[in-house]
């Protein structure tokens, strides 16, 4: 492993020196530099745990319980709506970019999700991220061509592939080792029994720009390993287990009434007794076995169940020769300690327990009436998809800088304005969506009458019916246009907060009869004895204005 296998897209960027290597909260074995090209490589037993970890998590969702919460937590996740919308798209609406590259970042998102198959094993791929905890793409490019992409994105079994982190240490002042430098990169092998031996001669060392990945999150800080969402399931469903077992054992042995013979051998000695109670039991005993392959019914003497009757010998000056009859089980359709480690494993899983009868349909309800263990698993399902999303964010990354769109560092910019939309199940969507709108229209004509007094117009829009700022010139915009076009009378575009102005204007106004002030002006002017009106001594601009007319002769 002298050489290192795979493409580099990133600058090196020179870090300042530390005493503490970075933490590994991703799973990643912190060896000294140098270790990994030679026979010496401290893993701490970590490599050969998370292999048991992982088989341990497969065999777990074989268990029909396990199997059904890890449907329902995948069916909520991936949703394949109909063949026109991608199970996951990407929304660029708060990217400050132009609009040809948010055209060319679409096209190059286009070809991940193909490279992918998303659409189409989707389910997949995301179920196996889930249950192992963790997921490896390697991302095969032509050396030669880079300018071409991505030219296909391989699986890669988790337990063959681990990341490492390997430190280079020099000596500071005081005496101090500083980390000078950290270098991460993947090892895999090809058979799984060299992994399990860890043997790292046999292991190719992988530059970490080619491989793709994503973890559950869950991090064991004392193995150092990453954890599935299933290992909570693993306590429960094992107690489930053990529960269900001894169940089926105590009622097949005490369902049956069971018989006992007391055998009255007189003075018999201990041998001639026991055989005298084997003739016994040989005479007496019917035994029927039904023969599965044949379908016949055979008589077999030779063998005595602990689940059959009971043949005691009775010395002499008992009673004689007794049968008496042992009941069986009570209580043997209780089932609460079972149906308890059940909702103890969907708890642990994170899924409602209402999903537990299955026979139970669903109904969607209202808004309101959601539960309070339906939203909290909406939520969850909200965490699992962010965080498998970091394998489209490294795909897309390497996509975009191969084929010239961005830089390497211009990526930490353009990260935060890039989001991901999972598609929902469209009639769910559809009935959410016709009562929220309903919803905020009720509301909406709640405040009518209010408008214009305590709310105004850009309130309404803004908070009760939820547009944006774009949303409103935009609706604006298409209002207008629609009103020139003739589609829609100016009436119906009388807006709630200005119904006085608008309303005024379209009615016939009645004449107003000139006001008392005025008829006393006009006569104060005629009369000329502006003294009599004290109460119009304020009017002297208009009395001046009036008299300039005058000597126009108007």
């Amino acid at each position: 492993m002298a050489s290192i296998f795979g493409y580099e897209i990133t600058k090196k960027k020179k870090t300042p020196r530390s005493f503490a290597p970075p933490v590994s909260d991703d799973g990643a074995s912190v060896v000294a530099a140098g270790g990994a090209q030679g026979a010496y490589l401290d893993l701490d037993g970590s490599w050969k745990n998370e292999i048991e970890l992982i088989n341990k998590y497969r065999d777990l969702q074989s268990q029909s319980e396990v199997d059904a919460a890890i449907d329902d937590i995948i069916n909520d996740s991936i949703v394949v709506a109909d063949d026109k919308e991608d199970v996951v798209s990407i929304d660029l609406e708060n990217l400050g970019a132009p609009d040809s590259i948010k055209d060319k970042i679409h096209k190059e998102w286009k070809e991940i999700i193909n490279l992918l198959d998303f659409n189409r094993k989707g389910y997949d791929l995301y179920r196996k991220w889930y249950v192992d905890g963790r997921i490896y793409f390697h991302m095969l490019v032509d050396e030669k061509k880079k300018k071409e992409g991505i030219q296909e994105v391989r699986y890669i079994d988790p337990r063959k592939i681990r990341k490492f982190k390997e430190t280079n240490r020099v000596r500071g002042p005081n005496g101090v080792d500083l980390v000078d430098n950290v270098e991460e990169y993947f090892v895999y092998f090809d058979k799984l029994k060299d992994a399990m031996r860890y043997d790292n001669t046999k292991g190719i060392k992988i530059h970490r720009d080619t491989i793709a990945h994503s973890n559950s999150g869950l991090f064991d800080h004392g193995r150092n390993v990453i954890i599935s969402h299933l290992h909570k399931a693993i306590k429960p469903i094992n107690q489930l287990r053990m529960m269900e077992d001894a169940v089926v054992i105590y009622r097949i042995s005490r369902s049956p009434e069971r018989r006992i013979f007391y055998i009255d051998v007189g003075n018999l000695p201990k041998a001639k007794a026991e055989q005298y109670l084997k003739d016994t039991m040989n005479r007496y005993q019917n035994k029927l076995v039904y023969d599965a392959s044949t379908g016949e019914l055979k008589d077999d003497r030779k063998h005595m169940s602990m689940l059959e009757d009971f043949w005691l010998p009775r010395r002499e000056g008992g009673r004689g020769t007794e049968i008496s009859t042992l009941p069986g089980g009570q209580n043997l359709g209780e089932m609460e300690d079972v149906l308890f480690f059940q909702t103890k494993v969907y708890k642990a899983l994170n899924v409602p327990p209402s999903r537990l009868d299955q026979a139970d349909g669903f109904s969607l309800g209202r808004e309101s009436e959601i539960s309070r263990d339906e939203l909290k698993f909406s939520k969850f399902i909200i965490r699992l998809r962010n965080q498998f999303s970091s394998v489209f964010d490294t795909l897309l990354k390497t996509q975009l800088v191969l084929r010239g769109i961005i830089k390497p560092d211009d990526w930490v910019k353009f990260r935060p304005a890039i989001n991901y939309h999972w598609a929902e199940d469209s009639y769910y969507r559809e009935i959410k969506n016709s009562e929220l709108i309903s919803s905020r229209m009720q509301m909406m004509r709640d405040v009518t009458s209010y408008a214009g007094r305590y709310f105004s117009m850009n309130w309404i829009k803004k908070t009760i019916l939820q547009l944006t700022d774009e949303e409103v010139r935009n609706m604006q915009k298409e209002i207008d246009a629609e009103v020139d076009g003739g589609k829609v009378a100016q009436e119906a575009t009388i807006e709630w907060g200005e119904p006085a102005a608008a309303q005024m204007a379209m009615e016939p106004q009645e004449e107003e009869p000139p006001s008392d002030t005025q008829e006393d002006f006009e006569q104060l002017h005629l009369n000329g004895n502006k003294e009599d009106y004290p109460e119009l001594q304020h009017i002297n601009n208009l009395e001046e204005i009036i008299d300039e007319i005058d000597k126009d002769g108007n």
